[in-house]
């Protein structure tokens, strides 16, 4: 049986998670303890090692990231409990981890926490995942993303990233590494977790990094990096080249 920690400061949040699991999870998940700070939440994990976290993000003597930090073995599976903030749910999408929002969705948590079941015992790299998540939300300048394929986590800068080409449900990430990396998320997932001042939507299948942009030529096509050749819509030329060359 999965064991689990509930660590929020809103004490009818915590009860809500724990009736949620009691309901869909009960013979999958023992909810072992709950804490309502980031003091509490640290001792708990000390005192009963749990495989699974709920998360808050902000509570009244620090952060989720804060607790995480203190925590000498991350070997644990999160999911983050957070109300609409935009900055920490863009952190926890850049890092490639699960959350849900508060009010919390019956059916969105039973899909967060299936997975969370479905990963358990696997070895996702969660450490790498916590620090780039962690990154963004203090704000660090280089950002990094967090790409998972089928057998290999990436931990990618996005300078390096030059641009992004969709295929269905599936993207491949051009880096100036001269690697292909491919994911199984729609372009439209990965705008998500992108810095929107940087990365450009300047054609249907296709994302590109401005910094890397060396010139637009008449038929149509952005010339990049390494002679890389990224066409441009006509639909939305206009507005894709403002926010390159502007």
């Amino acid at each position: 049986m999965i064991k689990a920690i509930l660590i929020d400061d809103e004490a009818f949040v915590r009860e809500e998670i724990r009736e949620k699991i009691s309901r869909f999870f009960g013979n999958e998940i023992l909810v072992a303890d709950e804490a309502g700070s980031v003091a509490e939440g640290f001792t708990a994990i000390q005192n009963h090692d749990p495989d699974l976290l709920f998360l808050d993000i902000n509570m009244g003597d620090g952060t989720g990231f804060d607790l995480l930090k203190q925590c000498v073995t991350k070997n644990f599976d999160i999911i983050f409990i957070t109300g609409f903030d935009q900055h920490a749910i863009k952190a926890i999408k850049v890092g490639a981890l699960d959350y849900i929002l508060k009010p919390v969705d019956d059916d969105e948590f039973k899909m967060a926490v299936q997975k969370a079941i479905d990963n358990y015992q696997k070895d996702n790299n969660l450490e790498k995942l916590i620090e780039i998540s962690s990154e963004y939300f203090r704000g660090v300048e280089k950002k990094r993303v967090i790409l998972k394929t089928s057998d290999t986590v990436y931990a990618i800068y996005e300078d390096d990233i030059i641009y992004c080409r969709s295929d269905g449900n599936y993207t491949t990430f051009y880096t100036q590494q001269m690697e292909k990396i491919v994911v199984s998320k729609s372009l439209k997932q990965i705008e998500e977790i992108l810095s929107e001042e940087v990365f450009i939507r300047c054609h249907q299948s296709y994302v590109v990094n401005k910094k890397h942009v060396l010139k637009y030529n008449k038929q149509g096509v952005l010339i990049v990096n390494l002679d890389f050749k990224v066409p441009v819509s006509s639909r939305r030329k206009d507005y894709a080249l403002k926010r390159i060359f502007d």
